[in-house]
């Protein structure tokens, strides 16, 4: 198994609602298994994308009739996989197991369809907090899928100190370090780093849209999502939640939610500049986590070294495999960002 079986069991978002129209089909693929999504009239469904009866992807054929017709010879597979039709014989099919089609269990939530592989998930889906809260607004921004590993994608957005290199300019100034305090709290199922500083950061992006900003958190929920909350002296000011689906052992589509309290500014004004402003950054990130990919495949195996900054040591990668952390906070560390 490419992933570990914490990861394989969980429950995966794979796209977004909006993308998948009725009538409409999808391939997606999640830790290496290529899915086949479909929206009928009766509603979601999403089988393994392989016709159980020659091989083809059922990706490349329609809805037709409540069912997910396969383009090669016509069978069609309802939501549960079950066999509905097989055009020019009058057998009857649905009760046929052998004709089945893989299917897999889906969910649809704010705007967001889930999948998992196994039927060791829970039935209800795990969300973090103000995921659904319909006292903030809410959009999501989707860039594909990138190449590179979802735990080094999840390591990344946990690491303050590769913003003011990697970022210069955009949220901190390798130049220009202000003095913060890290404070690491160990949940169990969890962990996560506060940023408690005196003045908000010096990049562009927190000079124009958060300057009463003074304090920041970031926590892991295992497997695939970080929420990160930065916090002004009276209220939220963001929460984006971003969620990395592994698709192969070199590639994840991530996804992200941000909300923001409802005030003064429409939506949409929110999040073109929200859009506008964090652009330059995703791309960066896009290119780092290519780039380190390639390393690790050039030399065919990751090598880090821990650093005196890596104050999460080797946490989040336990958390990643499924084990259980010690509860508690860490001394707190003072650091210059």
């Amino acid at each position: 198994m490419s992933f570990p079986k914490v990861v394989a069991d969980a429950w995966h978002m794979v796209a977004l609602s909006r993308d998948l129209k009725r009538g409409g089909v999808r391939n997606v693929t999640l830790c290496n298994t290529p899915i086949a999504l479909f929206r009928s009239e009766e509603g979601l469904g999403a089988l393994v994308d392989r016709c159980p009866h020659r091989n083809y992807p059922l990706s490349l054929g329609r809805v037709h009739e409540g069912a997910l017709e396969c383009p090669y010879h016509g069978w069609r597979f309802a939501a549960d996989g079950a066999c509905t039709k097989v055009p020019g014989c009058s057998a009857e099919t649905r009760g046929d197991r052998r004709l089945e089609a893989q299917s897999l269990r889906v969910l649809e939530r704010h705007g967001a369809i889930f999948v998992t592989l196994s039927h060791d998930a829970p039935p209800q889906l795990p969300l973090p907090p103000d995921f659904g809260n319909e006292k903030l607004d809410h959009f999501w921004w989707q860039q594909g899928t990138w190449k590179g590993r979802a735990f080094d994608a999840i390591e990344n957005v946990m690491d303050p100190f590769h913003t003011n290199h990697l970022h210069h300019g955009f949220i901190r100034r390798r130049d220009r370090r202000l003095p913060v305090d890290l404070l690491v709290t160990s949940h169990g199922d969890g962990i996560d780093m506060a940023i408690e500083q005196r003045q908000p950061d010096l990049g562009l992006m927190s000079r124009i849209l958060e300057r009463d900003r003074e304090r920041s958190v970031s926590r892991y929920y295992p497997p695939t999502t970080v929420q990160a909350r930065w916090e002004g002296k009276e209220k939220l000011t963001l929460c984006v939640t971003a969620i990395f689906t592994p698709a192969t052992d070199g590639s994840f589509t991530p996804f992200a939610r941000f909300s923001t309290p409802k005030g003064l500014a429409p939506s949409w004004l929110k999040q073109a500049a929200i859009r506008l402003f964090l652009a330059p950054v995703v791309a960066q990130d896009r290119r780092a986590l290519a780039q380190q990919h390639g390393v690790m495949e050039h030399f065919g195996n990751p090598r880090f070294t821990t650093g005196p900054g890596d104050i999460l040591g080797d946490r989040l990668h336990r958390l990643w495999k499924g084990e259980r952390l010690e509860e508690g906070k860490d001394p707190a560390v003072r650091a210059e960002l």
